[in-house]
């Protein structure tokens, strides 16, 4: 196994123990030891990336692995940010709907030899989601009570930004790769 695909497994491995020190009342500084192993886990997505383009070690697991990681490492961060009363369960539910379907149509596309990588609107998608769980998490109105209102406005728009990401992700991957479900119809 490669060193990208090994960061990958790393950030799956992370998931774990974000959700232990975000969501266990009794750890002290949970909050921060959270954004810190999200922090990291998201850095190794970057990180993976650029290792496997630069040596040319992309592979069909990478493509495969990569992407999902992202999916459990964002996901699983947003369904313990309904639970903090942090993030809409419609917000999220819209969110996962669109991985679950943008996975389904990865395995349609794999059963017809069709490997899809992630898109730059996917890739964007994540990213914002990424900056948007670090803010929610962080809950800075709380430790700057001044500027509650800024920063209240900020995590609403990072929410609602990566809401449209989605859906323009999701619209992207479905028209570009429409070929392979009028190919899958053919079996």
């Amino acid at each position: 196994m490669n060193l990208p695909n090994k960061l990958t497994i790393f950030r799956v491995i992370l998931i774990p123990f974000f959700l232990v020190a975000l969501m266990v009342p009794v750890i002290p500084a949970g909050k921060w030891i959270a954004v810190a192993i999200f922090i990291i886990a998201s850095l190794t997505d970057l990180l993976d990336g650029k290792i496997a383009r630069k040596y040319n070690l992309v592979t069909d697991f990478g493509k495969f692995m990569d992407p999902l990681a992202d999916k459990l490492l964002v996901c699983s961060a947003m369904i313990a940010l309904i639970e903090l009363n942090r993030i809409p369960a419609w917000i999220v539910i819209v969110i996962i709907a669109r991985e679950f379907i943008i996975s389904g149509f990865r395995l349609v596309a794999s059963d017809n030899g069709v490997v899809i990588a992630a898109s730059y609107w996917g890739k964007f998608k994540t990213t914002f989601q990424m900056f948007m769980v670090i803010l929610l998490i962080l809950n800075l109105s709380e430790n700057f009570p001044g500027a509650a209102t800024i920063i209240v406005i900020c995590e609403q728009v990072l929410i609602y930004v990566s809401l449209l990401l989605t859906i323009i992700s999701l619209i992207d991957y479905l028209v570009k790769n429409r070929k392979v479900l009028s190919e899958g119809n053919k079996k």
